[in-house]
């Protein structure tokens, strides 16, 4: 008889969720599906950012209908970025993977992420096959892609793609400040720059059944160049974050070898000819 195999590492999967009322519920049951199709050891939390709908009440009722599922609300809107923060933070297992509520993305495709999650690969990211938005919203997106391409550096195919499977150690390293949906270039930004495996995926993107976009709107536009001219200057001109994870990483070498035993019998350095 054959041993039994490593046990799957476990998963936390979260959706920034905002006046989803008409999809979260799909999003949530297709979530569990997916997820327990994969692990046992896996979990689905809901980040209900002050929706004015009655997503909260459906979020609730779903926590108490499947035991894997737990609901985080904010009791005010901190936006889309503070409601990844929020998700970020409330994952427990060894991977994270993430979505939006509003039901673009089929998350039963976090199969083929989590089947390019090798011990080579620390983020996998999706990449839409094909935009499934009106017109003015595919040429403003690739206008904004080739963009923040360019000026971050960033080689991925789709810097915007919020169908995310990661490791949660991710977060040992880096730091995410942003509240607006400029967090997910500073995601990648960050990532990037502190030397993690990145692979691309390419999943479906389909069209939006219910609600309407928060940010495609000429006053959100104006604010989110600011934001990414500000998020520009600060990693690309001045980067601090650079050096705020090399502090942090020789803080995490500093704490593993302090928590590494030493035998008592081992015979000092010189003895092993160390320089």
């Amino acid at each position: 008889m054959s041993a039994p195999g490593p046990a799957p590492p476990g998963l936390s999967v979260f959706f920034p969720a905002y006046n989803d009322s008409g999809t979260i519920a799909s999003m949530v049951i297709r979530a569990v599906q997916a997820a327990s199709a994969l692990t046992p050891d896996y979990e689905v939390i809901v980040v209900n950012d002050g929706s004015e709908d009655t997503t909260a009440v459906i979020a609730d009722e779903l926590a108490r209908t499947y035991p894997q599922v737990r609901v985080v609300h904010h009791h005010r809107n901190r936006g889309y970025g503070g409601a990844l923060q929020t998700g970020f933070r409330s994952a427990t297992k060894g991977l994270i993977f993430y979505t939006d509520g509003d039901a673009q993305y089929d998350p039963g495709e976090m199969a083929a992420l989590w089947a390019c999650m090798t011990p080579d690969a620390d983020l996998v990211n999706g990449y839409k096959i094909s935009r499934s938005d009106p017109l003015h919203r595919v040429i403003i997106g690739r206008i904004y892609h080739h963009t923040v391409s360019l000026i971050f550096g960033l080689k991925v195919r789709d810097v915007d793609c919020d169908f995310r499977l990661m490791r949660r150690s991710i977060f040992d390293r880096i730091h995410l400040e942003k509240t607006s949906g400029v967090i997910c270039l500073e995601l990648m930004k960050k990532v990037h720059d502190a030397g993690f495996r990145i692979v691309e995926v390419p999943v479906h993107h389909y069209h939006r059944a219910f609600g309407r976009s928060q940010f495609f709107n000429f006053r959100r536009i104006f604010k989110t160049a600011i934001d990414v001219m500000r998020l520009w200057f600060a990693l690309v001109v001045l980067g601090r974050h650079r050096r705020g994870d090399q502090a942090r990483r020789a803080l995490h070498l500093e704490s593993s070898e302090a928590a590494t035993p030493v035998s008592p019998a081992a015979p000092p350095l010189d003895r092993l000819g160390a320089p």
